[in-house]
């Protein structure tokens, strides 16, 4: 009997053991086949490896380039998963009609009112919106006992700035004998966390408070210049009785101008009883009570495409400038038009719903009703705030 007994590999190829000449054939053409195989095994691998060349190559530093272009939207997109919402606000109805009786409208609220109003007094940091102030302090005037406004050579990013109010101070002599105004020194600390110096000017302004002769049970409002309470919210305030101790205002938030409502998420404007030795002056969450609807917050509504530039560069989220063209003057007009977000951000929300409602341009509204008086009995010097008038001065 013939067979062909073949071998074990041997370097990679079969090896036959001839026992008959009829072999020969057989074990050839199979020592061939398996040579085939093993070539084209290698060409397989060879081109695998120029593949995984070619990824880590060009693959990795362009997931690196994704990043860093796009990683501060994806962590804004997975913030639900990451940080919880913070816990609701008590929310105080808010009520309120033309002519009606301040007894009427404490009782309403579940307050008692007063033999006679308290004092107010406003305090505010003011860098340069002169538009903003004026509109403010229009509007919170025939209610307010003394206005405190504190100014620094510099901005929370350190940026060296001249003192823009005490320049244009004669445009505000309506509020003059009640004006308690002061400037302060910037640190000019190169590199520092600008909310350091933020917490630095409100020390400050507490000092100044005090300078002004605020005393126990007056009001105290704290809120930035473009948080503006309206006057029939600090009138409410000042003639009841009992209110909270301290009392968040919920504002509608507008952005650019009051055409953009964003949402009414505003909270960090706030009324306070003032207590010698324990009321600070401060720009966060400190009390769970909230009074609905009682006032305007609008961010970045300038009236030159140079303030926007200004505040982009020079407020506590700095870090949002990445790219130098964010600051591109006709960048900046066209975003201004679409109502699109100047730093190409993702909402700041808590959940995916919240945050994919609110993806794209904020839609326009062509409502002027209920907003600052002052802006509307001045519509002409105002029309950049008013809806359909987007265009902006360069400055």
């Amino acid at each position: 009997m013939k067979e062909c007994v073949r071998g074990m590999p041997e370097n990679g190829y079969y090896s036959c053991k001839k026992t008959d000449d009829i072999c020969e054939d057989v074990c050839g053409e199979d020592s061939t086949r398996a040579a085939m195989s093993l070539s084209r095994m290698k060409c397989i691998c060879r081109g695998l490896n120029l593949r995984l060349f070619l990824l880590l190559f060009a693959g990795v530093p362009l997931f690196i380039l994704v990043i860093y272009l796009h990683g501060q939207k994806v962590t804004y997109f997975l913030r639900p998963i990451w940080e919880s919402p913070p816990k609701p606000f008590n929310m105080i109805p808010h009520y309120y009609y033309e002519n009606a009786s301040m007894e009427h409208l404490c009782e309403l609220h579940g307050w008692g009112i007063r033999e006679s109003p308290r004092r107010v007094f406003d305090a505010v940091l003011f860098s340069n919106e002169l538009d903003i102030l004026s509109i403010r302090w229009k509007e919170l005037n025939p209610y307010i006992s003394h206005f405190i406004l504190l100014e620094s050579n510099s901005t929370f990013t350190g940026l060296p700035k001249p003192f823009v109010f005490q320049n244009n101070r004669h445009k505000f002599n309506f509020v003059e004998p009640r004006l308690t105004y002061g400037t302060i020194a910037g640190r000019f600390r190169k590199g520092e966390n600008p909310f350091v110096e933020e917490a630095y000017q409100r020390v400050a302004l507490d000092q100044l408070l005090r300078i002004a002769g605020i005393t126990n049970d007056d009001l105290l409002i704290m809120s930035d210049v473009d948080e503006i309470p309206s006057r029939h919210t600090i009138n409410l305030l000042r003639w009841c009785d009992e209110i909270p101790p301290v009392l968040h205002l919920q504002l509608r938030n507008y952005l650019y101008s009051f055409e953009f409502l964003v949402d009414y998420k505003s909270w960090r404007a706030s009324v306070h009883r003032y207590q010698a030795g324990k009321t600070r002056y401060a720009h966060y969450r400190q009390t769970d009570n909230m009074l609905a609807d009682s006032g305007w917050h609008c961010s970045f509504c300038f009236r030159h495409i140079s303030e926007f530039i200004f505040k982009m560069k020079a407020y506590s989220h700095v870090d949002r400038v990445r790219f130098s063209y964010y600051l591109n003057p006709s960048r900046i007009q066209d975003v201004i038009c679409r109502g699109a977000d100047l730093f190409e951000m993702l909402p700041e929300e808590y959940t995916f719903k919240e945050i994919i409602g609110k993806l794209g341009p904020i839609p326009s509204s062509y409502s002027a009703v209920n907003l600052p008086y002052y802006v509307i009995e001045n519509a002409d010097n105002y029309k950049f705030l008013l809806p359909g008038n987007c265009l902006r001065e360069t400055g």
